[in-house]
This record gives C-alpha cells, sequence and structure tokens, in this order.
C-alpha cells in the first residue's frame, strides 16, 4: 500500500465505524492510533511524529476557549426550568392569539428570543413543546405545522448567538467568537423572518390551519397583558445584553460573558422563585454531560486528524476541492451539499470537529472569509436538528408528544410521520438561507468590524530639520564616483577613484 492510498481509506473506514453504530469519539480515537501505527510501520512517517499527540491534547483540555461551553451549557439548563419561557410564550400568546397563526408567530419569536439567551436546541424545543403544543391541538391547529414550527424554532438557537455551536466553529476555524457572533446576526434574523413569512402565507391561504384563539381564552387585555409581556421581556432583554452586549463591546470575553449569563440565569430563576438546589444540580449534571461528550469529541478528532495529516490527507483534501469548476462558488456548493447529507448521519458537533478542520484550508486558500464560511456551515448544519433520521429536534418532540398525551393535555397521540412530514417545509426554508448566504456574503460581513483600510499612494512622510549649526548634506564634501572601467579585479575601481582624488 501506497500513502496516497492512505487518506481516502482512512475516510471511508471512518463513515464505516460510525455507521455501525460504535461511539464517535472512541472510534475516532481508536482508528486514528490504529492508522498510525500502521504508517509507522509502513514508514510513511517517522515515530517521532506521533509524539506531536500529547502537546495536541493537552492544548485543547488548556483552551480556555472552551471553557464557555459548559458557562452558556449550565445557562441554558437553568433557563430550561426556570419559568422563563412560560411567560414569554403566555405573553405573547395572548398578544398574537387573535389573528390566524397568532399562536405560530408567539412560538417563533419566543424561540428566538430563547435562542439569544440559552444557545441550546433541546431547551427551546421542550419548553415550547411542553406548554405550546397542548394549547395548539386544543384550539384546533394543524398537527403537522404545530409540530413542524415548534421544531423549526427551536433549531434557530443553534444560529442566533450565544450559540455554542459558533464557539466550536470559531476555535476550529481560528477565528474570535466575538466575529462568528456577530456575522452571524443578519442570518438568524433573516431566518426568524423567513419563518415568520411562512406562518403569514399560512394565515392567509390557509386560515383553518391556524385558527384564532376564541375569546374566552385570551383572558388578559389592556395593562395586565402590556405587564404579563413586559415581566417576560424585560428579563430576557437584560440577560442578552449581559451576555452579547458586553462581548460585543469589548467589555468580557467569551468565558467571561458566559459566566455571567450563567450568573443571570441563576437570578432569573430566583426571579421566579424555582431556584433550588435540585434545579442546580441537574442543571449541573446536564451541563458536565454535554461537556463531557464535546471534550471526548474533540480529543478523538484530534487523535484522527494528526495522523490524517501525517500521510498527507490534507493535500489529497485540497487537491480534491480546490479544483472543482466554479471556483470558490462551486467549492461552496459541494461543501455545503456534502454537509447537508451528511448531517442525516451525523450531529453539528461531530461535523464540526470531524469535518470543518479539513475542509478550513482549502477554504482559505481559495480567498474565502472564513468567518463567512463558518457561519454558512452553522446555518447548513440548522438541518441536522430537522431531518430523519437522527433530527433530534424532532426525537425530542416524540418524546414531549408521548407525555403530553399520557398526561391527558391532548386528545390523541402525535404521529411520527405528521412530525417528519411537518418538518419539510421548515428544512427547505433553512436550504433557502443557505443559498442567500452563499449568494449574499454582505448578509454575514456586513455585521462584522470593518478594518481599517490604507492607500499607500495617500501617504505622505514629512520631516522636519532643525538648524544646528552643523554643515548639512550639501555642504559636506563629496567623494568623488569612479567612472565605470572593465576590470577583472573588483577593487580596482575603488582603488583608482581614491588616488584620483589624493
Amino acid at each position: 500500500m501506497t500513502m496516497e492510498m492512505m487518506p481516502p481509506l482512512m475516510f471511508g473506514a471512518l463513515i464505516v465505524v460510525m455507521l455501525a453504530g460504535f461511539p464517535v469519539a472512541f472510534s475516532l480515537a481508536g482508528l486514528g492510533l490504529a492508522c498510525g501505527y500502521y504508517a509507522v510501520h509502513m514508514g510513511f512517517f517517522p515515530e517521532a511524529f506521533m509524539a506531536n499527540l500529547p502537546l495536541r491534547l493537552f492544548g485543547i483540555v488548556s483552551n480556555e476557549l472552551l471553557l464557555a461551553i459548559p458557562f452558556f451549557t449550565f445557562m441554558g439548563a437553568i433557563l430550561e426550568r426556570c419559568g422563563l419561557a412560560e411567560d414569554l410564550l403566555e405573553g405573547t400568546g395572548q398578544l398574537f392569539g387573535s389573528k390566524p397563526g397568532g399562536l405560530g408567530f408567539a412560538v417563533i419569536i419566543v424561540g428566538a428570543i430563547l435562542g439569544a439567551i440559552t444557545g441550546t436546541v433541546a431547551a427551546s424545543v421542550i419548553a415550547m413543546g411542553v406548554i405550546s403544543l397542548p394549547v395548539m391541538m386544543r384550539y384546533g391547529y394543524n398537527m403537522r405545522y404545530a409540530t413542524g414550527v415548534i421544531a423549526a424554532s427551536g433549531t434557530i438557537t443553534q444560529l442566533i448567538p450565544p450559540s455554542l455551536v459558533l464557539v466550536v466553529l470559531a476555535d476550529q476555524l481560528g477565528r474570535s467568537v466575538g466575529d462568528m457572533y456577530r456575522g452571524a446576526i443578519g442570518p438568524s434574523l433573516l431566518q426568524t423572518a423567513l419563518f415568520l413569512l411562512f406562518t403569514l402565507g399560512v394565515a392567509v391561504l390557509r386560515p383553518q390551519w391556524v385558527p384564532p384563539l376564541p375569546e374566552e381564552a385570551r383572558t388578559l387585555r389592556g395593562a395586565a397583558l402590556f405587564k404579563r409581556v413586559l415581566w417576560g421581556m424585560l428579563p430576557s432583554i437584560v440577560l442578552i445584553f449581559l451576555v452579547l452586549g458586553t462581548l460585543f463591546m469589548g467589555l468580557a470575553t467569551p468565558t467571561e460573558a458566559g459566566a455571567l449569563g450563567a450568573i443571570g440565569g441563576m437570578v432569573l430563576a430566583a426571579l421566579h422563585r424555582r431556584l433550588t438546589l435540585s434545579l442546580i444540580w441537574q442543571a449541573m449534571d446536564s451541563t458536565l454531560r454535554v461537556t463531557a461528550m464535546v471534550i471526548f469529541i474533540l480529543l478523538g478528532s484530534s487523535v484522527f486528524s494528526l495522523v490524517f495529516q501525517g500521510v498527507d490527507g490534507n493535500v489529497w483534501i485540497e487537491h480534491m476541492l480546490a479544483d472543482l469548476p466554479g471556483g470558490p462558488l462551486g467549492f461552496l456548493i459541494v461543501v455545503n451539499l456534502f454537509v447537508f447529507f451528511l448531517a442525516f448521519f451525523l450531529d453539528f458537533f461531530e461535523i464540526a470537529f470531524i469535518i470543518v478542520p479539513l475542509l478550513a484550508p482549502v477554504a482559505q486558500k481559495l480567498g474565502i472569509d472564513l468567518v463567512w464560511f463558518g457561519v454558512l456551515l452553522c446555518v447548513n448544519m440548522q438541518t441536522s436538528f430537522m431531518h430523519p433520521p437522527f433530527g433530534f429536534a424532532l426525537f425530542y418532540l416524540r418524546g414531549i408528544g408521548d407525555q403530553i398525551f399520557k398526561n391527558g393535555a391532548i386528545p390523541k397521540p402525535i404521529e411520527s410521520r405528521d412530525i417528519y412530514l411537518g418538518a419539510i417545509p421548515w428544512v427547505g426554508m433553512q436550504l433557502l438561507l443557505v443559498a442567500v448566504v452563499i449568494f449574499w456574503p454582505e448578509s454575514v460581513t456586513y455585521w462584522l468590524e470593518k478594518e481599517a483600510q490604507v492607500n499607500v499612494d495617500d501617504v505622505k512622510i514629512e520631516m522636519k530639520i532643525e538648524d544646528t549649526g552643523e554643515p548639512s548634506m550639501e555642504s559636506t564634501p563629496s567623494m568623488p564616483m569612479p567612472d565605470p572601467v572593465d576590470s577583472d579585479d573588483p577593487t580596482q575601481a575603488v582603488k583608482d577613484a581614491i588616488g584620483k582624488d589624493r
């Protein structure tokens, strides 16, 4: 076997092992070590090359940027149980409930707000599913629309800062978390607008699918309704500023912003009188599980990528993708199709740790802005939550449906077919946003801080020479320059000039 055959064989073996159902982190590490041993045995690289592995692993666990992951996870776990989602949904539901599709508008808006303060998809989908799904079923909403809007509005969380995916992508692409968050502002607003426009279209064309709330269900009006909406919105706005405002203004690092968010989440839970030792323990347990999963996948992918680069896998990827027809545009289209199909089988953490480090060097060589590239991949990876067979948002929704049916909150169980079919139009809108970001890069780069552009031709250097009484350069006798001579001795011209001067 030649070294040129190793990269495609490693990549193919990785896909086979993961499809077989082995844990991803240990599959990556085991396959990387096995291929590394074989590569050393075949002489593809020396044994000393593997000495880089401990340094890489130590660099991962000592990376302070990754501390933002447990902080944001803890914040989301606290807010999932503190009652904030209930207040937001009840207030906005009453505010829009008199119009067809009002509950759909409320779910989308609350999903965007929860995304800006939790950063976790599970918290948004579970909270909104438990609260709004029984209400939608009770008042005659179409089953497929109801399940689709709840799942889709929860996945906005993955794109809206402070998304965990953006933190991971920033680390893998070597860009700042602040730039990734700024770049994601435009696409997240566009995604929310697309969902609202779709709901408006359903309300106009199929009003029987999204009927308004009956008069007896709208119990809040006037000052009471305003107070309820304000009680839900104001703490959220304060927490958003605490997390994102301090980060964008340069007052806090991503890790410090995450710590502020965790403290703010506990304060909100205390304001809703739900901050208990049991809630803190549950949030810590959830945070520990998510953080351990992320770190183990990152360690395993680091082992695999070290060996993959050792056998020139990065060169193989570059030659395969850099010569695609269409240049950068062709590269982006192929990569996004590839990531979309990978999302059927892998979750977003696995894609970010395995695929992104292989694609980033090629994108940079093609002159593609890595912040734009990272946000584009984040938009694409939203679909990993929405399409079967491994769409986690659909799994969450299925579990919620079974739970609320057993509790008697809905008259009949929710079928998996309705959940999957209901997700299709929302996945289509997510893919539409991928196309928009590809063909309109300014939707990402507009929000980034513009670098100062200096025109070298306009630069003028002015020097002020003070009169010190010393002779100037013009008055200093100069040595005559030697006449050009044809001589084999390079010093002869200088000697002749000195002789003439004497």
